[in-house]
């Protein structure tokens, strides 16, 4: 079960186009196709690293119809060793529907968190084999530069399942509550905030807040970004905590190999990235 704890708010991308949970992003005047990439020094999704701390290249596209439905598709690398056992990449794929009355927006949709080539099966999933996923239905609303946003799993939870005195336990309902702030300063300068609640099904240590604070700049439609990114995560690596992430996780035959250098992926960091929206 160790090795299970080896490997295991906002994907956090800094830039707000590429945030695959924040769903599709407003299409431009007259196109209701749109496509972003952005690269970003690290990859923290919810507050937790997914790169190792390494760079990420990302990006995706997105279609956004009149009535306010939408679907889309945005992607990651991602490590291994952050809970996908011969993964490399991250597929998303989302739609909803969008609505807006004056200064208040609603967002309702489904995601689906997919991981080509990993094991879900090394997670203690009871499939004999199959890559790790995760399902979720949200739903958000707005008022001006304040929102709020709640996701659910409607099956397990980045197919892990439970462990300690719930050992093998499904984490389906796992649920995360966030809030989020935007601001335009003006002349393309903006500042964000950010706090995230996970409340993880049937995992001991698995619950903890994250949080983020930072500032954009805006220069002929590519976005600078920076910010701060910190959690309450149980990732010390000294005393097995859940969140201690090692660089890379392969899967042989259902059986874990973990690398022997870790890292504990909720820690604090500054995480810098440019990204452009076309």
């Amino acid at each position: 079960m160790k090795k299970l704890l080896l490997a295991t708010l906002l994907a956090f991308t800094l830039a707000a186009p590429a945030l695959a949970q924040t769903a599709a992003p407003e299409a431009a005047p007259g196109s209701p196709l749109t496509a972003n990439v952005s690269l970003v020094s690290s990859y923290r999704f919810r507050g937790i690293d997914q790169t190792f701390g390494r760079p990420a290249l990302q990006g995706g596209v997105d279609y956004a119809h009149a009535s306010g439905l939408y679907v889309g598709n945005w992607n990651s690398n991602v490590s291994s060793g952050a809970g996908f056992p011969d993964g490399k990449l991250e597929m998303d794929f989302y739609g909803g529907y969008k609505a807006t009355l004056g200064d208040v927006g609603l967002d309702v949709g489904g995601i689906v968190y997919y991981y080509p080539g990993s094991e879900g099966r090394t997670l203690g999933t009871n499939a004999d084999s199959g890559a790790v996923t995760n399902k979720e239905i949200y739903v958000g609303a707005s008022w001006k530069f304040l929102s709020a946003k709640y996701s659910y799993s409607v099956d397990d939870y980045f197919s892990l399942r439970g462990n300690g005195a719930n050992d093998g336990k499904s984490t389906k309902g796992t649920g995360y509550l966030e809030a989020n702030a935007s601001y335009d300063l003006g002349d393309g300068w903006g500042i964000n905030g950010h706090v995230g609640r996970l409340n993880m099904k049937n995992v001991a240590n698995g619950d903890y807040t994250d949080w983020k604070i930072g500032v954009t700049k805006d220069v002929s439609g590519w976005v600078f970004a920076a910010a701060y990114i910190d959690t309450n995560a149980k990732g010390s690596c000294s005393s097995g905590g859940f969140y201690c992430f090692a660089k890379s996780w392969d899967d042989d035959r259902g059986v874990a190999d973990l690398s022997s250098s870790t890292k504990d992926a909720g820690r604090g960091i500054a995480v810098v990235s440019v990204s452009r929206s076309f």
